[in-house]
């Protein structure tokens, strides 16, 4: 490996930290936000939804972008716009200001997961081996951070720009810095029996991928949304023990993807996938089963550890499946996180108060098992023919982001 390549691939990983903990600060001081703007519970759903949904937008928008300007350029700008706007979030004095700050975060983090997700994958197929879930493992450390980040300003009854500001401050220059060191990576040559073309994006054969993704966020929205409630209302514990399961779930998402790479280089990505989606449905089978609260943090632990696997690959996937064409399967295939996390959370509440909250557990256990009915949609070139590992392609060596 080349020294272009370390610095890509350590420049992109901070770019995940980074954007994990952003996010982790936004989503966590959503009854802050409320309070601070006096927005009714009413109308906050409005809000929450408008952020997915601009991401959206923006994500379709990258799609279009990729064409012209190199990812690496989008991630570049994409980031400070991200973490402008959550300083905007904090510092803002009206409802309008809060409106344009989420505005713009939606539509710059559209552009910045796709973008990230394009060159993690590319960066993957240069090193010939699986790394995407080492990205992803950062996001979720990123993550932790923020949300310890947002819990020491909620004890302290800090304002919201003074628990921002800081952040903003250490991590903007530092992402800007590191972004020099991107590593772009030219379209994969399209081989015998390719699926996907450099004329484009076949949606048929993106769609089972786009289901994946779409249940994975199903699951994940579940957890962040509800373990709380459920832990306290449903299996009687107290309110202190119930802010622990998405904690842990944060932390075994962590360990997860920390060691997934090693399980795909060793066994491949389908018997990975394969498992994290049986893991990932046991762990919501003891969560609706479970009979009080330390047995349902058994079955968010295994959430994590097998959620976990599902996006990294996915997006790994897509990459394979249009080697002429990955930026835009990918910026595609991203809209449908949002399109989880849009459905998810509204999904398991209305189920609840019209069923119970144990029976709606069982829908996203449902949901995660039909990954295994497109498990060969993740096959790599080394399942399909054997051996062990994928081959580096030398062509995209070097190619950093310094001469855009």
């Amino acid at each position: 490996m080349t020294d272009v390549l370390r610095r890509g691939r350590a420049s992109l990983a901070f770019s995940f930290f980074t954007q994990g903990a952003t996010f982790a600060l936004l989503v966590t001081r959503i009854p802050a936000i409320q309070d601070r703007y006096g927005v009714s519970d009413a109308l906050l759903p409005a809000f929450l939804a408008a952020v997915p949904i601009l991401a959206g937008v923006g994500s379709v928008t990258t799609e279009q972008l990729v064409k012209r300007i190199r990812p690496s350029l989008l991630l570049r700008w994409s980031q400070p716009v991200v973490m402008l706007a959550l300083l905007g979030v904090g510092a803002g004095g009206n409802m309008a200001e809060l409106a344009v700050s989420l505005a713009a975060f939606g539509l710059a983090v559209g552009a910045l997961d796709a973008s990230m997700n394009m060159l993690g994958v590319s960066l993957q197929r240069t090193y010939g081996r699986s790394i995407m879930l080492s990205f992803h493992a950062v996001y979720s450390l990123g993550g932790i951070l923020g949300a310890s980040l947002a819990w020491v300003g909620a004890h302290w009854h800090l304002a919201l720009w003074v628990s921002y500001l800081p952040v903003v401050a250490v991590l903007l220059p530092a992402a800007l810095v590191g972004s020099r060191w991107y590593v772009d990576g030219d379209p994969a040559p399209v081989e015998d029996g390719a699926q996907g073309s450099a004329g484009g994006v076949v949606f048929k054969v993106l769609l089972p991928l786009c289901l994946v993704m779409t249940f994975a966020y199903i699951g994940d929205s579940t957890v962040s949304n509800w373990s709380a409630k459920y832990l306290k209302d449903v299996l009687g514990s107290s309110e202190q023990l119930a802010t622990v399961p998405y904690n842990v779930y944060m932390v075994t998402t962590l360990v997860g993807r920390a060691i997934g790479d090693f399980g795909v280089r060793r066994f491949g990505a389908v018997p990975v996938v394969r498992l994290g989606a049986l893991v990932a449905a046991g762990g919501f089978a003891v969560v609706a089963a479970a009979p009080g609260a330390w047995v349902g943090m058994v079955g968010f632990t295994l959430l994590g550890l097998g959620l976990c696997v599902l996006v990294p690959q996915t997006f790994a996937a897509a990459g394979r499946l249009f080697p002429g064409a990955s930026d835009g399967a990918i910026a595609r295939l991203n809209i449908f996180n949002y399109v989880g996390f849009l459905i998810g959370s509204p999904l398991v509440g209305a189920l609840g108060d019209a069923w119970s909250y144990r029976g709606a557990m069982l829908v996203p256990m449902v949901l995660v098992l039909v990954t295994l009915v497109y498990a060969r949609s993740f096959a790599t070139r080394s399942d399909r023919y054997g051996g062990g590992h994928e081959r580096p392609r030398t062509a995209d060596v070097g190619r950093g982001s310094n001469g855009l």
